[in-house]
């Protein structure tokens, strides 16, 4: 512990209006400056600002201040600005103590004499831990300079891209045969019209065939261990039984496949079929074929006909292999990018929209099948087709439902997805567009046009007749038992007027939402990552840090972090890029210095902090004690985030994060008028 005496600057902030409209500042500066060790306290309106933060360096420099405490905002907000202020008058940057009277006092308090005299409590109880703070020495780690991206949708794509450009290594997985994720799905996007295909299919190509990009499709990452700039990661690449170097992409082999046909398309939503080998769709990347094992003959029962697998005889590369089995490969990169996308909403937890049961009620993204000249009806939007593909009929009359799935606490989405009010504007005008005379019908509870050129494509789509009724389905049933009567009702009251509805429709498109993927839970594990209160990815902070996480090195890019539509996505990947690219270009990167600290002849070896450190920090460790080996607790002071965990946890206090020390956190405690004996 530092010897000299505390000599504790103490700076409060008025945050503008925000903590002055509500708490006396200078009664509290007049209060806190005769406290014991304060040789200074100053008010200023931003104590943030290049002024306010000055004050601080001139009484540093000036008045030989070795303490500092900011009443100000939360930490997380501008403790590192303020560390690097004292860093700069040449003070510690750890011997800073931020009292937090706006969340914590002026924004939860109304009456002004008690916040007044709470915010006076919150800074007696930072000074009496300041002067308890040690000057702890920052680390420097060198950074491996390739990154790892994972998902290889549009996201991916552009990170991908953009790291590569500026000379880095790039592993990218996908977990899926092709890589273009749910835009390639798409027929066109929003408000432009740009056909999604002519956007994604460049970049697809680009990103198999770029120097600094090494591609692994049909692979998933399994482990990941280490820290920032030095992570390893263990990825399994997935049988294909489809030699990757001998197949030629020709598509004779689903041709001749005794399921030809047979097997529901995942990429068309269901609505077509394919092989059970197959590609998953004409412009895949890579256009290598893949045999699926769970619907394969010859793979799931061990035969395939009298003669054997067709595929395989009719391969003239000679590229199927049954015998093909997974590989395992370990990489090393400095950065991780995830982009592993979002799912589509799970109709079946919505039963009274009948989507389960009637082929004419269908989702947006199966629409956008539909409507694609690449997808099972080349583009018409065909219904009632039979098992082999064949007849159908045109619709009269649509429908479009708003917010199925979001917004709507009955199943547990209380958040917007941001996406669906545009691209049901767009689907009634692919309608109007497709079938002239057809009466579109939307039902919305409001319209979220918030983007660049939203409102004015809106505005369009109103224009060319889409009529538009303020209200929210309740239920849709078919009319009639009559096999050949495709009518659809939809009851719904029309909130503008009160008048309740039953609207008829052939044709019943549902505007679903954007959820976090069924398999986040794994992701979770693999990359120590936080959840948000509405299941996506936690960013670091949602404001400053938006695509980073509380695991250093690791960023967020796309929907995994929450819903978003093509142009935030791609901005947001960009971020992600540039955020791993910094980390890279500098070689180095700092490691937290507030990491816990294990007193070797107090630890029991129990291994408890082991268990529930979130970060896998902690391990346990041979000493010889006396001659006797025992174990204690070790920490890796690179993946150490300092979050306390381990302390908690504790049952002899051996360990114990730098800052947070028992001798440093209870006189704090203690100031607040709480009894810590």
């Amino acid at each position: 512990m530092n010897s000299l005496k505390p000599r504790i600057g103490v700076y409060v902030c008025h945050c503008g209006i925000n903590i002055g409209a509500v708490v006396d500042v200078p009664a509290v500066v007049e209060h806190v400056s005769k406290a014991p060790g304060v040789a200074v306290a100053r008010e200023y309106t931003y104590m943030c600002s290049d002024p306010g933060q000055g004050l601080i360096k001139d009484d540093i420099k000036n008045l030989g201040l070795n303490r500092v405490i900011v009443a100000s905002c939360s930490p997380r907000m501008h403790e590192p600005t303020f560390r690097k202020t004292l860093k700069e008058a040449g003070l510690n940057p750890y011997l800073l103590e931020m009292a937090n009277i706006r969340e914590q006092c002026s924004w939860v308090h109304e009456d002004h004499a008690e916040a007044t005299s709470k915010a006076k409590k919150l800074i007696e109880a930072a000074i009496a831990k300041v002067a308890l703070l040690d000057a702890l020495e920052e680390k420097e780690v060198d950074v491996i300079p390739s990154c790892l991206v994972i998902g290889a949708g549009i996201a991916g794509i552009q990170a991908a891209l953009d790291i590569a450009d500026a000379g880095f290594k790039v592993y990218v997985v996908e977990k899926t045969p092709s890589v273009g994720g749910h835009m390639s799905q798409l027929d066109k996007t929003f408000p432009t019209l740009d056909c999604s295909a002519c956007i994604l299919t460049p970049k697809m190509v680009d990103v198999a065939n770029h120097p600094n990009i090494e591609l692994m499709t049909y692979s998933q990452v399994e482990a990941v261990e280490g820290y920032v700039g030095n992570f390893k990661a263990k990825i399994r690449k997935k049988a294909r039984y489809v030699d990757f170097n001998k197949c030629t992409g020709c598509g004779v082999c689903a041709e001749n496949c005794r399921l030809a046909g047979r097997i529901p398309s995942e990429f068309d939503e269901q609505m077509g079929n394919r092989s059970a080998i197959y590609l998953p769709f004409p412009q895949a990347v890579p256009a290598k074929y893949t045999i699926d094992p769970e619907r394969c003959l010859q793979l799931s029962k061990g035969k395939c006909g009298k003669e054997g697998p067709a595929c395989a005889e009719a391969c003239t590369a000679g590229a199927v292999n049954f015998e093909q089995e997974d590989e395992l490969v370990e990489i090393e990169c400095g950065t991780i990018i995830v982009a592993t996308g979002y799912d589509v909403f799970d109709m079946n937890k919505k039963p009274e929209y009948g989507w389960a049961d009637n082929d004419n009620v269908i989702t947006g993204l199966e629409f956008e099948r539909l409507a694609s000249a690449s997808g099972p009806t080349g583009g018409k939007p065909l219904l009632g087709r039979d098992k082999k593909g064949e007849g159908g009929y045109l619709p009269d009359k649509v429908s479009f439902i708003h917010c199925v799935g979001s917004r709507d606490k009955s199943v547990d989405n209380e958040y917007c997805s941001r996406v669906c009010c545009m691209y049901l504007a767009k689907q009634a005008h692919l309608i109007r567009d497709k079938l002239p005379e057809a009466d579109i019908t939307v039902f919305y509870m409001d319209v979220r046009a918030f983007g660049k050129g939203f409102e004015e494509f809106y505005d369009r789509v109103r224009r060319e007749g889409v009529r538009y009724i303020r209200g929210n389905p309740s239920e849709i049933y078919r009319k009639s038992a009559d096999p050949d009567d495709h009518t659809m009702i939809i009851k719904v009251e029309d909130t503008l007027t009160g008048t309740p509805m039953e609207h008829e429709a052939d044709m019943v498109v549902l505007g679903v939402g954007l959820t976090p993927r069924k398999d986040i839970r794994e992701i979770i594990d693999i990359f120590k990552l936080s959840q948000s209160t509405d299941g996506f990815f936690l960013e670091a902070h949602p404001k400053l840090r938006p695509v980073d996480t509380a695991s250093d090195g690791v960023f967020l890019a796309g929907c995994c972090q929450g819903p978003k539509d093509i142009p935030d996505t791609v901005a947001q990947a960009k971020g992600a890029a540039s955020s791993a690219l910094i980390l890279m270009a500098y070689g180095k990167v700092k490691v937290e210095a507030q990491v816990s600290v294990v007193n070797a002849d107090q630890c029991r070896g129990c291994g408890f902090c082991v268990e529930v450190c979130p970060f896998g920090a902690i391990e346990l460790v041979d000493e010889n004690r006396m001659g006797n080996i025992v174990k204690v607790a070790q920490v890796n002071e690179a993946l150490c985030k300092g979050c306390g965990s381990c302390a908690a946890a504790c049952l002899s206090g051996a360990i114990q994060p730098r800052s947070f020390k028992d001798e440093q956190i209870l006189p704090q405690i203690a100031a607040l008028g709480v009894n810590t004996q």
